[in-house]
């Protein structure tokens, strides 16, 4: 059998030691796997003056699947734009899906176990803006397409579906945002008639920031649009740990890119306390995506072993470093 081949982007500040520690993780597993390395962000458009050179889509199209560190996005540099944005929309990665489940630690709270899954390429990510009056009016289209809708939805059924999940909550603000959430709504009432066996549940945005806090262990799924996904994705991961242990997919037709949702943190680059578990969960998911569900819960128990005894970084109470950490990890693989 050909090995994997595994696409990195190590990208800038701790990326590049986070994904350092998953390669080390990922050759410890009984697997066959070839590594391809390519460039993006701050560090690629100071060398190469793009922060996603075509090289780098092309690597990602060609390989199995992408495993991705992370970047610096500075404001305001001229010729510089989002690569992971650009990265969702080129390879029309639409489904981004970030699952929020407890973890044997005291900074999570028991009992939660949901995904949610957001739209990935349109909404108010769609880059569509422009300055009027002088540059006293800003303005930015938030587009929403039947096409859009309909994808990102069957998608999080399908996922309910197969997990065996009984409810699914569809997050919009419909009241107000009357055309382009309720379209969002209206195609979500279509799509749930062909999935009887799960229960939709509508939700305004508001409300569901609120209800993640109150009581998280009602939800099982919720599905929702671009910005409103990434708002409350990272609202939720900090029941179960923070930034530092969420993880995240996104998915398209035959192609799949995983990271941990931290940014690139470069004052904690090369000091050794960067903390891997966020990529290593990160990994677990690329795993799965790959149909090697024994390694993927052979490292999920590994990581939550550490975790649970207390072998981690600084950031969740321990005294490991990066390396430390990872080694530990291994040994329990």
């Amino acid at each position: 059998m050909r090995p994997y081949r595994i696409c990195l982007l190590p990208g800038d500040g701790i990326g590049p030691e986070v994904v350092e520690a998953a390669v080390e993780v990922l050759q410890a597993l009984p697997l066959s796997l070839e590594f391809l390395q390519a460039e993006i962000g701050f560090g690629a458009y100071q060398r190469l003056g793009t922060p996603l050179p075509e090289s780098t889509l092309e690597a990602i199209r060609q390989t199995d699947a992408t495993l991705f560190g992370a970047v610096t996005t500075p404001p305001n540099l001229p010729g510089y734009f989002s690569p992971v944005v650009q990265m969702r929309q080129r390879l029309d990665l639409y489904a981004n899906l970030r699952p929020i489940r407890s973890l044997p630690h005291p900074s999570s709270r028991p009992g939660i176990d949901f995904l949610i899954v957001r739209e990935n390429t349109e909404g108010l990510y769609s880059g569509i803006e422009r300055l009027e009056e002088n540059g006293q009016r800003a303005i930015t289209e938030r587009v929403i397409t039947r096409r859009g809708s309909e994808r990102i939805l069957r998608k999080g059924f399908e996922l309910a579906r197969q997990s065996g999940r009984k409810t699914l909550h569809v997050v919009h603000k419909a009241n107000v945002l009357r055309q382009t959430c309720g379209l969002f709504r209206q195609v979500a009432l279509e799509i749930a008639t062909q999935y009887p066996e799960i229960e939709l549940r509508e939700m305004l945005v508001d409300t569901c920031a609120m209800e993640l806090i109150r009581a998280p262990q009602q939800f099982e799924g919720i599905v929702t649009t671009n910005l409103f996904g990434d708002i409350l994705s990272d609202e939720a991961c900090m029941l179960v740990g923070g930034l530092g242990v969420a993880a995240s997919a996104n998915i398209g037709d035959g192609i799949g890119v995983f990271e941990p949702v931290h940014g690139s943190a470069p004052t904690l680059a090369g000091s050794g306390k960067a903390n891997p578990t966020a990529t290593l969960l990160a990994t677990v998911m690329m795993l799965e995506y790959l149909g090697e569900n024994e390694c993927a819960q052979h490292l999920r128990r590994a990581i939550e072993t550490c975790l649970a005894s207390g072998q981690v970084t600084p950031d969740l109470g321990g005294d490991l470093t990066t390396s430390q950490m990872t080694r530990a990890v291994k040994r329990l693989l």
